[in-house]
């Protein structure tokens, strides 16, 4: 606790007699309506004040501390000061604090941010909450870890409407804005009466005092040419477009450059707006079209040429949902680019003059044949469906246009069979419209046959361009097939994607085994497993997700004849109306026996049966829809029971529960829901 005692008197300045909305909270003299919850680890309000905290002198590894129950309907922003304090630096089970959101009507809370770097002074975190009318919690969860010394203090909580990006600098942790250390030019705040700088410093512009708080940064100790100073913006954490404003006063005695940029998570920046020379000595207002899509920081730069070069002073940044001009913005919707061919190919066409090209397909379901990734039995891509006189083929599927200067991660999933060279069987190509030129991006070097594998690529373009999906075979002996299914574009990068928060009430089995628990652990229980299983002919060849992910299975060798497996969910909230559960099961063996689905409610005997599937069904994964109703706390069971014989692996993988009814289930009923035992079309 000495660590975190230290920064009592550097907390203090952010305390003042300012107006505090709903749900924030100083823990000078109370928590404000914040509650521990009783099931887990109790957070204690300091004595003398200044932070709320929990450590490990208490007896457990988690701690839970729930806000009142607020409602936002304008976009808001929540500031966090934090300290995370260890005795170790690197543990596989590391001290982390974590921010939910708890909506009303939801069974599950919404990962907002997470942290686990340790520090020895406070950190601040700044996430945006859009606009609902929904009421909700926020949800703060300190997990301690394995370090016997380790603590997590809340310093403040500040709840402002507006965006995270606003700012005046008048507070003194700057809005969560950093400066870019370097030796010799840094930004500082400016104002407060502060007499600190060679340069003739103006007034702030918002209370236009010398008492006000503004950034400046000044060339007195440039030495070398071209000298930068960065000031960095909070990242922004939901989609943003609109028009960002900001004052800014220049005093140039040679040459500065002043630029604005946005840096995304993978690094790359993007100027949007830049200084001229024809700016005045007082505060000049600067408007900018921003468009944030995905996550980025805005990043303040100025670069002097020598030490007599002025300074820059920075005041009142504001954004503002509606552009500054006439300009409409970014229109592009990714969902334009994107197909799952269920329905038709979308907005992607092909070239027939290169020979059979690309056919929609379906299979059903049978133990031959990997159906469609989708849903199992649904459609996809298949090239080189049909015997030809030429000696090879080439197929071209083409995608609809993409607008320039925007970042996109392009995922789909392919499946190959049968080829003996799978060099160039399958490639990804940009064709840039205007150069009519194709560069190759992407093409397919080593994967397992018969198996829907994930590749994901992230590209940008200065022009419009098309992505080019090409299908090659030299010799009709070289052939095979190729499938190709689930074309999902998005905007930013992909590993940007990848850091975000996991969709609420999702499981994949990549990180773990997530809420999901069993009574027993042995091996006839429940296995977390990645690639194909050890007995032949049963099994999934690889998981659901990405093809060389992991999934939940029961080990049919390991068990005996009708002996069940659980794999029993947390606790989960219920609420009014109707739920969603979908999940992917693999029953490939001719010895399968069944896959139930059960809801236990709390304090509950019996168990309800959702769903039921018995006997083999398919060599592919097929997807399960549930939909049922409960509004109070219950448990979902996945419950498998060994089959007749050791060819009778049964798996299960990513799982999703979403609140209200599902979308699809008028027309996939037929193949998807219910607990009927002899629903099974398998083709043999």
């Amino acid at each position: 606790m000495i660590l975190l005692c230290i920064l009592i008197l550097q907390v203090l300045p952010f305390t003042g007699a300012a107006l505090l909305f709903a749900g924030s909270c100083a823990f000078e003299d109370s928590s404000c309506g914040y509650e521990s919850d009783e099931t887990f680890l109790p957070w204690t309000l300091n004595e003398e004040g200044h932070y709320i905290s929990v450590d490990t002198s208490s007896q457990g590894e988690r701690a839970v501390l729930l806000s009142p129950e607020l409602q936002t309907e304008e976009w808001s922003c929540i500031r966090l000061i934090y300290q995370i304090a260890t005795s170790l630096e690197s543990l596989s089970d590391p001290t982390m604090l974590n921010l939910y959101v708890r909506q009303e009507g939801e069974s599950f809370d919404r990962l907002l941010w997470s942290a686990k770097e340790p520090s020895d002074s406070w950190l601040i975190a700044s996430l945006d909450l859009t606009n609902s009318t929904k009421k909700y919690k926020i949800v703060l969860e300190g997990i301690l870890g394995q370090d016997k010394f380790a603590s997590i203090a809340i310093f403040e909580i500040k709840i402002t409407p507006g965006y995270c990006i606003d700012c005046d600098f008048e507070e003194n942790h700057l809005c969560g804005f950093r400066n870019h250390w370097n030796p010799n030019v840094n930004w500082f705040v400016g104002g407060g009466n502060i007499r600190n700088s060679q340069s003739i410093l103006p007034r702030d512009h918002t209370l236009n005092s010398e008492f006000g708080h503004y950034m400046y940064v000044d060339s007195v100790y440039v030495k070398h040419f071209q000298e930068v100073a960065q000031l960095i913006s909070p990242r922004t954490s939901m989609p943003m477009s609109g028009c960002l404003s900001f004052y800014y006063q220049l005093k140039q005695e040679s040459g500065i450059v002043f630029t604005l940029y946005i840096r995304d998570t993978s690094g790359f920046y993007e100027e949007i707006w830049k200084t001229d020379n024809t700016v005045n000595a007082e505060w000049n207002l600067a408007e900018v079209d921003f468009d944030a899509p995905y996550p980025v920081e805005v990043i303040f730069e100025v670069a002097f040429n020598s030490a007599k070069g002025g300074y820059v002073a920075l005041d009142d940044l504001s954004f503002y949902p509606v552009y500054c001009s006439n300009w409409t913005g970014l229109s592009f919707n990714p969902a334009e680019a994107s197909c799952n061919f269920e329905e038709d190919l979308c907005n992607f066409y092909q070239d027939r003059k290169d020979g059979p090209g690309w056919s929609r397909v379906k299979v059903k379901p049978n133990v031959y044949r990997t159906g469609d990734h989708t849903t199992g039995f649904g459609y996809y891509l298949l090239a080189n469906t049909k015997f030809t006189s030429q000696p090879g083929y080439i197929g071209r599927l083409y995608g609809p246009s993409l607008p320039e200067n925007l970042q996109y991660c392009l995922r789909f999933y392919y499946a190959l069979y049968g080829f003996f060279k799978m060099s160039g069987t399958l490639a990804v190509y940009i064709f840039e419209e205007n150069h009519v030129v194709q560069e190759k991006i992407w093409s397919v070097l080593e994967s397992p046959r018969g198996v829907w594998t994930q590749a994901e690529i992230t590209f940008q373009k200065p022009m419009p361009c098309k992505v080019v999906f090409v299908s090659w075979c030299k010799s009709f002996w070289d052939c095979g097939l190729v499938a190709l299914d689930d074309i999902l574009v998005s905007l930013g990068s992909c590993q940007a994607a990848e850091t975000l928060p996991a969709y609420p009430g999702e499981c994949t089995f990549e990180k773990g085994e997530c809420a999901f628990t069993q009574e027993r652990r042995n091996r006839s229980g429940w296995h977390r497993r990645r690639g194909q299983t050890p007995t032949s002919y049963t099994g999934p060849k690889g998981d659901h997700t990405t093809g060389v992910g992991y999934y939940m299975y029961i080990e049919a060798s390991n068990m005996i004849y009708g002996q069940k497996a659980r794999l029993t969910s947390r606790s989960l909230r219920g609420i009014s109306g109707k739920q969603c559960l979908t999940f992917f099961y693999n029953m490939f063996g001719a010895g399968t026996g069944i896959l139930n689905v059960y809801m236990k409610k709390e304090g509950a005997s019996e168990e309800t049966l959702l769903w039921r599937r018995r006997g083999e069904q398919s060599i592919t994964w097929l997807r399960g829809l549930i939909e049922y109703g409960c509004d109070t706390y219950h448990q979902i069971i996945f419950e498998a029971i060994r089959g007749v014989s050791i060819r009778s692996d049964i798996a299960i993988d990513d799982i999703v529960f979403q609140a209200g009814p599902c979308i699809e289930m008028e027309d996939m009923i037929l193949h998807s829901s219910g607990y009927s035992e002899d629903l099974n079309e398998i083709e043999y």
